[in-house]
């Protein structure tokens, strides 16, 4: 588990598509399935990988806390440390509206977990992505990004200024699903793991800022962004 003296939270968002999981019982949930994400809050289209690669599963909300063991169990798969049913309480109670899960049947096969308050050193509404994993078996089908779009819109909903998140620096699938959905390189956090590893954090800018297409301010457009050597951060 990583540092949290930023008063972010856990890393687990770091895996990306991580963890495999059968989820809590399943529910008739009915009208309370999602939209798909709105590509003005940057969430892409899923491309070849969307439509009918995702007919089997459907996109919810989180409803209470029946859903909360088959959020654990999912992700959990792929963590060396195994965090305390406090942590997930305090992100899921306090922000529910920013839980959506992927359900296959009655097993919960996705989960994202976010929360979004006010930075105190900067008074921004900083929307912060603290746990996404995904199935094993169904990875590489887009659910990760969608999962990504519908809180990123309702983050955008909430009036959010900006979302960030950290991870290893290795870990390129989780880079690249990012990059993607519109997360820009903020800076480099150097041993922010237990394990001694380097983190990314990642930032989406709902609000741009004047000149940031220009290459001007600290974070510059997402092509120049991206361009820069990983170990010049």
């Amino acid at each position: 588990m990583g540092p949290t003296a930023d008063g972010e939270g856990p890393e687990a968002a770091g895996d990306a598509e991580g963890a495999a999981a059968e989820g809590a019982p399943g529910k008739d949930r009915g009208e309370e399935e999602v939209a798909q994400p709105g590509q003005e809050s940057g969430a892409i289209a899923t491309g070849p990988e969307g439509g009918s690669s995702q007919s089997d599963v459907r996109f919810v909300p989180y409803k209470d806390e029946t859903d909360m063991p088959g959020i654990v169990e999912l992700i959990e798969k792929d963590l060396s440390e195994p965090y305390s049913i406090f942590t997930y309480r305090y992100f899921i109670n306090n922000w529910p509206e920013l839980c959506f899960l992927t359900m296959q049947g009655d097993s919960c096969v996705g989960a994202i977990v976010c929360k979004l308050d006010v930075h105190r050193s900067r008074s921004t509404h900083r929307g912060y992505i603290a746990m996404l994993a995904v199935e094993k078996s169904l990875r590489g089908r887009g659910i990760g990004s969608k999962l990504v779009g519908l809180c990123l819109d309702k983050m955008r909903e909430m009036g959010a200024d900006e979302c960030v998140l950290e991870t290893e620096v290795t870990n390129t699938g989780a880079i690249g699903l990012y990059r993607n959905v519109g997360f820009v390189k903020e800076k480099r956090l150097h041993k922010y793991y237990l394990n001694g590893n380097d983190a990314f954090r990642l930032k989406f800018l709902f609000k741009l800022p004047e000149g940031f297409d220009r290459g001007e301010g600290c974070l510059g457009p997402p092509t120049l962004n991206w361009e820069v050597e990983a170990g010049t951060f």
